[in-house]
């Protein structure tokens, strides 16, 4: 009987793990470079941590358990509570700004579907303790700098900016009271999802009247920042956000990521803790789920018992990630292959020991080094083989070896071959590969 994988699950095949680490490492190599350290967290956490940040119906949509001391217990099916709680444990020990990063593991209980599993990898970059808004922008220039980085342009991607500090004050302005804002956001954020006369009429069962109705239209379809601009009085309480998110796009401008960048009234994230600068990145034709999504959270810390404490950040999964990158053909170039420095043969008659001692020698040396586990193999067979394991060069032992100490140098590509004296070969093999 054979054994599915379970649905919503990847079984990482060695050419799908070269995928995945090249996927993992450039989030690691970017992280790094924009000032990021790296953090991590248990697989599973108290079921009540996510109940706190997102409300008891989260529990459909992750895996739960009851240990055996009757604890509530859920597989962590995001990082950022986990974040808040550990900033908290140690608040005033921690330098700030704190600006962290982590790639783990999550499990969500829900419906597999294209660029959704059940179990999947995500990139999070956080910056907690910063109020300017260059800690947002920052946070934005990073994600796009590994998209760059991916070898996406401008005519792939675009990331769509927006903020719920301005959308909140705007609706307020507009006669929405605060208890109407959240139900409101639920449906403002399906905008780009839904046809343009299903969301009216969505938007319609929240908002009856029919004025308020339609200028709400009208700000979701303002698409620039001079636009908005125009809309925005300087004495309103609208002021402040705009002037956020137009020094957002500024910065971003700044540090030459502008033409990824627009301002995107429609971009409303659904989750309930963000207030201020939001975004999302899509693919530019859109036929994706986006890409990655994040914002402005000032107050998950002091829900989880902390101080008010500023923070934003950034969520990527690699499940979308992935088959962009395969529809714009970028990985087959990028992905390192799995190639061996030397593959040690032997001629009829020679090798035995010696090309366990000489792969010995050269993995010591941090050289890769594989031989053939056939000992009656003929030396046309292992070369065959050194090819298919995508050997540099080969080594041949044979006569000579046992005349002179001498081994045969065979590069695979060229198929050029040198006689050299194994102890000048060794010495010499540093300078060499290097």
């Amino acid at each position: 009987m054979k054994i599915p994988p379970v649905k919503g699950t990847r079984d990482f095949y060695p050419p799908d793990m070269a995928i995945h680490n090249f996927i993992v490492d450039g989030w690691k190599k970017v992280s790094l470079r924009n000032g990021f350290e790296e953090y991590d967290g248990p697989i599973f956490e108290y079921l009540k941590m996510y109940q706190i940040k997102s409300g008891d119906e989260i529990v459909e949509q992750l895996f739960s358990l009851t240990d055996r001391g009757g604890r509530d217990l859920a597989l962590r099916p995001e990082i950022t509570p986990t974040l808040a709680r550990m900033v908290n444990q140690q608040i005033n020990a921690l330098p700030k700004p704190i600006k962290w990063f982590s790639v783990p593991r999550l499990l969500r209980a829900e419906r597999p579907q294209k660029g959704r599993l059940r179990e999947f990898f995500q990139w999070n970059i956080d910056i907690i303790g910063v109020n300017q808004s260059m800690a947002d922008a920052e946070i934005i220039f990073t994600t796009v700098d590994y998209l760059r980085d991916a070898g996406l342009t401008p005519k792939d991607i675009k990331v769509r900016i927006s903020s719920r500090k301005l959308l909140a004050a705007v609706l307020k302005s507009y006669g929405v009271p605060d208890e109407k804002l959240e139900p409101l956001y639920v449906v403002l954020d399906k905008k780009a999802k839904l046809p343009p006369e299903t969301f009216e009429q969505m938007l319609s069962e929240q908002v009856p009247d029919k004025e308020t109705l339609n200028k709400i239209l009208e700000f979701m379809s303002i698409d620039s920042i001079p636009e908005l601009g125009e809309l925005i009085k300087a004495e309103s309480d609208e002021f402040t956000a705009y002037t956020e998110i137009k020094t957002v796009l500024g910065s971003l401008e700044i540090m030459g990521v502008g033409d990824y960048c627009i301002y995107d009234p429609s971009i409303v994230r659904g989750l309930a803790y963000y207030t201020g600068i939001v975004f999302e990145v899509h693919d530019a034709v859109g036929d994706l789920r986006a890409i990655c999504g994040g914002g402005r959270y000032d107050n998950l810390l002091r829900d989880f018992g902390g101080p008010a404490i500023s923070a934003t950040g950034m969520g990527m999964g690699d499940c979308v990630l992935e088959i962009l990158l395969k529809e714009r053909g970028l990985l087959e170039s990028k992905i390192h292959r799995r190639g061996l420095d030397y593959f040690i043969t032997f001629a009829e008659g020679y090798g035995g020991g010696t090309i366990y001692k000489i792969a010995a020698e050269l993995r010591s040396r941090g050289f890769s080094a594989a031989f053939s586990y056939k000992p009656k193999s003929g030396l046309s067979k292992q070369l065959k083989e050194a090819s298919a394991q995508m050997a540099k060069k080969c080594l041949i032992v044979g006569q000579e070896y046992v005349d002179k100490k001498q081994l045969v140098v065979k590069d695979m590509a060229t198929g050029e071959q040198e006689l050299i004296n194994v102890d000048e070969f060794l010495s010499q093999l540093g300078a060499r590969d290097q």
